[in-house]
């Protein structure tokens, strides 16, 4: 482990995230080894203060010296002899076994037993506090039930979750977690989702919804199909992601690396040409010593490790209340963003549409206009076709129904020829300030004509999220310029964008087009769409954010950050809560530079010797990880949605 905060490859991540991964301090081999240390190390001590024997002193120090460094000198001795370059052979663990070792032939036994027991203590509680802020996301793992309940052959029993096959018919009855992810096919509920998706209103769910592993079942029972095994549901994918993207680093981490692994080797041959030149002109035993002191005052252990600590320890926080950050790169990205675009459908809106008004022509009623339309929407898959068919019961379908590419639907229906399409495609005649109205409100207007007569207008409209107000106004507060960006039409996205408080709108965009303005807004950019159809948008911006995630492969899988709820208040949590983690990660980098760039003046002036050296040097290390680990605390809470049905200014810009 000795050389973990340097080593190339990132073996540190994957041992801690194994279920072995300490629990307790004393679960920590290192601080069990180093405790072990202490006692000889100190006995020593307590005989040279008491003139003891000599023999005696020197033996408990060697003693205290072997145990502390049974911790990083093997294995600093294997990755030297380790085919491959040089310089990643070499690391932290090089420089404390050359400096032990120096000081051992310098007489000076206690003081390397001291560093070796120093060093291991801190080593010890670097790898519990990884540990511990990466259980956080393991432990989603642990919401699932061990037992789960299903028929099969017209039988129950009880299987354990890992058994489950897709297909499988699983009982889930009032209290009870969900062992897997699955569809509802019989009963209606509520689903205590907060421990998953961060938010505490229970979800209502009837045949036909879907639910997820480790969310809690409320007061009613459910037969579910399982659609997704124990090892490929939406709890296991989300900590298989994360534990994999752990991997790619933010520019902070990169800079420690920079500085960190040329660092090392530079130190040795400083250490070569101080203990040299000295010798020239002077004790060559005093420089030596000096070489050596050097050598462990510049050690880069803390700055090697400010970043990753951090990191873990942010990103684990944040899935916990579920926002899901892939990564330091995207956590590091995420700090720096200062432009929030946002898709309207599904982001700003709840992407559920519905009527909100239907004018007909003099002469003919509301109801015979949603009968025509509902009569063409039956045979389509027309984006409003839903909301239509939402209003209307046992509609009597037309035929010959033809879909116009962007235009509208045409088709027979009782006797006659029937359109329905957009405003342009169909003339909208007497009807046109009533259409124009309400376009003005933000509704998406389609009308419905009969034999070359128009008979009548719906008005659908997405309406907007309850908190998207709150979420806007929060953003701007906190410093982000706010853009919505959208394939609507731009009356429709305008008065949508205005109720939210948005200013900037881009509208009558295609997915390439939504890429374009990306790049054009002012940067660095965070673009919030579903992570389907924004798939260029997401792509092209600094950070690409999903809503609603859970579940959802492709929005996982291709955004940095993706919020698993439904509610949009996530989303400045996020953002703040990456600015605070990124101030706290240059905090460890800075101060891990200026540790280094003030100790080693001091050690080859002589100001300081190897003990006192070591003892700053390595209380900075464990300032540093107590630092990070600040990253994991505070910043996001669970959100409360608001029971809110319509919107006021809505309703009261139909009633004119």
């Amino acid at each position: 482990m000795s050389d973990a905060c340097c080593a190339a490859e990132p073996s540190r991540g994957a041992e801690v995230a194994d279920q072995g991964a300490p629990t307790t301090l004393w679960g920590t081999s290192e601080i069990r080894f180093a405790m072990a240390a202490a006692l000889p190390l100190a006995a020593g001590y307590a005989l040279s203060w008491f003139d003891g024997p000599l023999w005696a002193v020197v033996t408990l120090q060697v003693v205290a010296l072997a145990v502390a460094g049974w911790t990083f000198v093997p294995a600093t001795l294997r990755r030297l002899v380790t085919p491959g370059p040089f310089r990643e052979r070499i690391g932290v663990g090089t420089l404390m076994t050359i400096a032990a070792v120096g000081a051992v032939l310098l007489g000076e036994v206690g003081e390397a037993a001291l560093l070796a027991f120093l060093y291991t203590v801190a080593e010890g509680l670097e790898e519990y506090s990884v540990a511990r802020t990466r259980q956080g996301l393991r432990s989603l793992l642990k919401l699932v039930p061990a037992r789960a309940t299903v028929v099969r052959q017209g039988r129950e029993r009880e299987v354990d979750p890992a058994d489950l096959r897709l297909g499988d018919s699983l009982l889930v009855r009032p209290g009870e977690r969900l062992a897997t992810d699955g569809r509802v096919v019989a009963g209606h509920s509520t689903l205590d989702t907060s421990t998953v998706t961060g938010e505490s209103i229970p979800v209502e769910v009837g045949p036909g919804g879907e639910v997820f592993a480790g969310t809690v079942n409320g007061t009613g029972a459910l037969e579910v199909t399982v659609t997704a095994t124990a090892q490929d549901n939406s709890l296991a994918r989300l900590v298989r992601i994360v534990e994999t993207e752990q991997a790619r680093k933010g520019a902070g981490q990169r800079l420690a690396d920079r500085v960190a692994r040329p660092l090392v080797p530079g130190v040795m041959i400083a250490a070569v040409l101080i203990a040299g030149l000295g010798a020239l002109w002077g004790d060559p035993a005093v420089w030596f010593e000096r070489a050596l002191v050097v050598l462990v005052a510049a050690s880069p252990c803390a700055l090697a490790i400010s970043v990753p600590v951090t990191v873990v320890s942010a990103v684990g926080a944040a899935t916990r209340r579920g926002v899901l950050i892939k990564g330091g790169a995207a956590l590091e990205a995420l700090g720096r963003v200062r432009t929030v675009a946002l898709d309207k459908t599904g982001t700003l809106t709840r992407n559920r549409p519905s009527i909100v008004e239907v004018v007909a022509i003099e002469g003919r009623g509301a109801a015979e206009v949603l009968a025509a339309a509902a009569a063409l929407e039956a045979r389509s898959e027309h984006p409003l076709a839903a909301a239509i068919l939402a209003e209307v019961r046992d509609p009597a379908p037309a035929w010959d129904v033809v879909a116009v590419p962007g235009a509208g639907l045409t088709g027979r229906w009782n006797g006659g020829a029937l359109r329905l399409g957009r405003p342009g495609w169909i003339e909208a005649g007497a009807l046109a300030p009533q259409v124009g109205r309400l376009r003005e409100c933000g509704a998406t207007v389609v009308l419905v004509e009969e034999d070359g007569d128009v008979l009548g207008a719906v008005a659908v409209r997405d309406e907007l999220r309850p908190e998207a107000g709150e979420v806007v106004s929060a953003l701007r507060e906190a410093g982000y310029e706010v853009a919505v960006l959208t394939g609507d039409h731009r009356v429709t996205a305008r008065a949508l964008a205005t109720e939210a408080g948005i200013e900037v709108v881009h509208a009558d965009l295609r997915p390439r087009d939504k890429a374009r303005v990306v790049a054009e807004l002012p940067g660095p950019v965070a673009m919030v769409g579903d992570g389907v159809n924004d798939a260029p948008a997401l792509a092209r911006a600094e950070v690409g954010v999903a809503m609603g995630a859970m579940g959802a492969d492709v929005a996982v899988e291709t955004a940095d950050v993706a919020l698993m709820g439904e509610d949009l208040r996530h989303l400045p949590q996020a953002l703040a809560h990456a600015r605070r983690a990124r101030v706290i990660m240059w905090q460890s980098v800075g101060l891990s530079l200026a540790i280094i760039v003030g100790l080693m003046p001091l050690a080859l002036w002589g100001v300081l010797g190897l003990a006192a050296v070591v003892l700053v040097h390595e209380l900075a290390e464990v300032v540093v990880v107590a630092n990070g680990v600040r990253a994991g605390r505070g910043g996001l809470r669970q959100v409360r949605v608001p029971v809110v049905s319509g919107s006021p200014g809505m309703a009261a810009a139909f009633e004119r």
